[in-house]
């Protein structure tokens, strides 16, 4: 068969069981979304306007707090919400690549940030003395530019995989967005192998990222048993945040791309909480937990007082 697509839209089955409750769940998640947007959009301006800040920890969580606000806007929680309010849920072809991608590249991008916040805060512990000269600018920008770049090259290798199956029948997407394992479904073809390739992919990279965390946060705490108690409370504080966030996020990519195209009817409950709730939880922890990070927004809000005071 040719690898022609004949299908011009598909049809987002959306959340089981919300028949009728679509006027109380928009609400809901249109707060968690603004909530979301303003979270992190305070992280970035307080790490951008508090000169204490301007270290590799809160460079990367800038980067965290982009790539949250783009995962919870490439038009997933935003379609979702325009749904609630539709009756037609349809979504075009061209739609539905666009979301694929830009989901992949936010949260494969994120997977590398996190390990790469890991090996930051292991630098940070266990070598202080040499901190700031291992993650020194040059590092730090060529990191984020080479998760940026891996985070790119396996959406596009995704995605690439997906457009390239004969699509010609069936249009209903078990799910409230495009992702690749309920899109290639509907593909006309056995997809076997393209399965294997997502394990093999997406599974693969959280699985050892996952590993790769659990194996750096073991070192440090080891060696923070040496450390006094304030600093060790402070590094603890820290690394339960990052650890936090690591679980949440990895637990999903796990769950849904470690194991071949089947669906569970956990995959939409985990899927809500992974795209509409997980990026409103990272401001809220690190925040929190962080006294630098509260220090400087309320530098944001004395600061806000004053102008208005002038």
């Amino acid at each position: 068969m040719e690898n022609l697509t004949v299908v011009t839209h598909f049809i987002l089955l959306g959340i089981p069981h919300t028949e009728g409750l679509q006027n109380i769940l928009f609400p809901v998640f249109l707060l968690f979304y603004m909530c979301t947007l303003l979270g992190n959009l305070l992280i970035m301006t307080a790490v951008l306007t508090d000169s204490r800040l301007h270290t590799p920890m809160y460079f990367f969580l800038f980067n965290l707090s982009i790539l949250d606000i783009g995962f919870s806007s490439v038009i997933t929680v935003p379609k979702m919400l325009a749904d609630f309010l539709s009756t037609a849920k349809t979504i075009s072809f061209g739609g539905c690549v666009a979301q694929m991608f830009f989901l992949h590249l936010f949260a494969c991008t994120e997977i590398f940030l996190l390990t790469v916040m890991a090996y930051d805060r292991y630098v940070a512990i266990c070598n202080p003395m040499h901190y700031l000269t291992i993650m020194n600018q040059k590092v730090c920008l060529l990191l984020a530019g080479t998760i940026w770049l891996g985070g790119t090259v396996h959406s596009l290798a995704l995605t690439g995989m997906t457009i390239k199956l004969p699509y010609c029948g069936p249009q209903k997407v078990d799910n409230f967005f495009c992702d690749v394992p309920p899109v290639i479904r509907l593909a006309c073809t056995d997809t076997y192998v393209i399965e294997i390739l997502i394990v093999s992919n997406s599974g693969l990279i959280s699985v050892v990222c996952f590993v790769v965390l659990v194996v750096s946060y073991g070192i440090i705490l080891v060696s923070l048993r040496k450390r006094l108690a304030e600093g060790r409370r402070k590094a603890l504080s820290t690394c339960a945040a990052h650890l936090t966030v690591v679980t949440l996020f990895l637990g999903h990519c796990i769950f849904i791309y470690s194991r071949p195209s089947t669906s569970f009817s956990e995959d939409k409950v985990v899927s809500v909480f992974f795209t509409a709730v997980t990026p409103l939880l990272n401001p809220i922890i690190y925040t929190l937990r962080n006294e630098d990070m509260k220090q400087g927004l309320c530098l944001l809000h004395f600061g806000a007082e004053t102008l208005q005071g002038i």
